[in-house]
């Protein structure tokens, strides 16, 4: 698997943030919609019923502070020896009847998201929510790329930019 933005792509499967394990929260991208995951009730929709997907609460800092702020995390742990889960952010998934709000783990290294990323990635979501993308392109590069893993964040920018038409 590999993180391009907010996404966590694999060869089957995109998650928003990173992907759940057991009975954590997640949201799950395929060709046949939207679903959620969790120990509750998971859902799911169709692409044709999701009118808006929305982030809220994403941890986005500069370059500079996001290495600072991993670097204070990093020797917190070292001096108080409890490590913690990376930073959680909120995915709302709308359609015409209902709104639901999932919480899921941040995927990238430190928690921490770069400001274009992020950007872009809000750019992708609502194209793929309104019908502009197709999700089989995310797809399609994780079954060709996923497996080497997470690529460099111009590469990581490029990508986001060409699925997101920006």
């Amino acid at each position: 698997m590999a993180m391009v933005g907010l996404f966590w792509i694999g060869e089957d499967s995109v998650y928003v943030g990173a992907e759940p394990e057991g009975a954590a929260p997640g949201v799950r991208l395929s060709e046949h919609g939207v679903e959620t995951l969790g120990a509750g009730p998971g859902r799911s929709w169709t692409w044709d019923e999701v009118v808006r997907i929305e982030t809220r609460d994403v941890p986005v800092r500069s370059g500079v502070r996001r290495l600072a702020s991993i670097a204070f995390d990093a020797a917190l742990v070292v001096v108080t020896g409890d490590g913690q889960l990376p930073p959680a952010f909120s995915v709302e998934v709308a359609t015409a009847e209902e709104t639901v709000q999932v919480d899921v783990l941040a995927a990238v290294a430190g928690g921490i998201y770069l400001p274009d990323e992020y950007e872009l990635s809000v750019a992708l979501l609502e194209r793929l929510a309104e019908g502009g993308t197709d999700i089989g392109d995310l797809l399609a590069w994780g079954r060709d790329h996923a497996a080497e893993g997470t690529p460099p964040r111009e590469e990581r920018e490029a990508l986001l930019r060409k699925w997101a038409g920006a």
